[in-house]
């Protein structure tokens, strides 16, 4: 549900009725108006949470995961329908009804109301559009795509990259995945980094997805060659969050969110190292950001370079996603995947191994 000025918060039960037709929800108690008041928008639902704390994937993964699925496109869709049309011209417009009256932005709930949401339409120019593009696909069912995705391919449109991007190329490729959010994608790499990157087909794999990837129980393997010699392995256990200096940027502060990620040096070369990376979190430029942390930044990087050294250069970070593990979300089975490095990286490395 998209926030709205004034005290309508966020629900904590919707159900998708179809078409046009409103979303009905119903909203939560006083602590949860609270803390969507300080955030001033409201978040989509993650994955159901046990009495331990722990995200839990669910019993019987598509069925389970159906529910949670219609509640995620109906939150996120209005969610991001939000920006263009504002929350007060959405009140205004009747596009929410609460207890199927239209409500001032002022009304306070106490839970228990009925909210109905009709997210205004958008407009064709804002959709992207399908564009056929080479895909290297590693795997395909009726649930998920796995890509290996070249280094120089944006994820998805943004600031300045309005279409050629791996979206665009997946609409062209599934037009069904036009009824999905974001196409079904549901992690990113940076335009520069190459390797593995799972989308879903349909709305419950892409919510069982989400919620794998919120409990850390997907794995995701990174090849990294770093400047130096660093140690043989360790945790780099630093919060990492907006740089304040350069917006574009990723910092370790203290100011950021929990980012660890734990490695271990797979061959030395004097002048560099090549390192395997687990991400136990997945925060924005987090192997980047905690690489140059730690005075051993990835060759190539043109952004995370403190402490580069020996002048080595590969016109990209040497970032590769090798390996991907995670639970099928119709079957049940523990998939995995594995890429091998891209040409550029390989060479360096046989440069590197020839004394070069």
């Amino acid at each position: 549900m998209a926030s709205v000025s004034g005290r309508l918060y966020r629900s904590v039960g919707c159900q998708k009725t179809g078409g046009e037709e409103p979303a009905i929800c119903r909203l939560g108690g006083r602590e949860r108006q609270r803390r969507f008041a300080e955030n001033g928008r409201a978040h989509a639902h993650g994955p159901r949470r046990s009495t331990s704390g722990r995200a839990e994937i669910g019993r019987g993964p598509l069925k389970a995961a159906e529910e949670e699925a219609r509640r995620l496109v109906d939150l996120r869709e209005a969610q991001r329908r939000e920006r263009p049309f504002g929350q007060q011209a959405w009140l205004k417009a009747g596009h929410i009804l609460v207890d199927g009256a239209r409500a001032e932005a002022s009304r306070a709930v106490t839970g228990g109301e009925r909210i109905d949401i009709a997210p205004p339409t958008m407009p064709d120019a804002a959709m992207p559009r399908a564009q056929r593009m080479p895909l290297r696909i590693v795997y395909e069912d009726r649930d998920l795509i796995v890509i290996d995705k070249p280094a120089g391919l944006v994820v998805h449109p943004g600031a300045g990259v309005p279409d050629r991007t791996l979206l665009n190329a997946l609409l062209a490729h599934a037009p069904e995945l036009a009824l999905v959010p974001r196409a079904g994608i549901v992690h990113r790499l940076d335009k520069d980094t190459s390797g593995l990157l799972v989308v879903a087909r349909n709305v419950a794999a892409q919510a069982h997805l989400a919620a794998q990837l919120a409990a850390r129980t997907v794995r995701r393997v990174y090849f990294a060659l770093v400047h130096g010699d660093p140690p043989a392995q360790g945790t780099i256990d630093a919060p990492i969050g907006r740089d304040t200096r350069a917006r574009t940027r990723m910092a370790v502060t203290r100011r950021g969110k929990e980012a660890r990620t734990r490695y271990r040096v797979l061959e030395r070369f004097g002048s560099a190292a090549l390192v395997e990376c687990r991400l136990e979190t997945g925060r924005t430029h987090q192997i980047r950001v905690h690489f140059q942390h730690i005075r051993h930044p990835l060759v190539g990087d043109p952004v995370y370079r403190r402490g580069t050294r020996h002048g080595l250069a590969l016109g990209r970070q040497a970032l590769h996603a090798a390996e991907l593990e995670l639970v099928h979300p119709r079957s049940g089975k523990t998939l995995s995947w594995r890429a091998p490095l891209p040409r550029d990286m390989a060479g360096l490395l046989r440069e590197l191994r020839r004394g070069g």
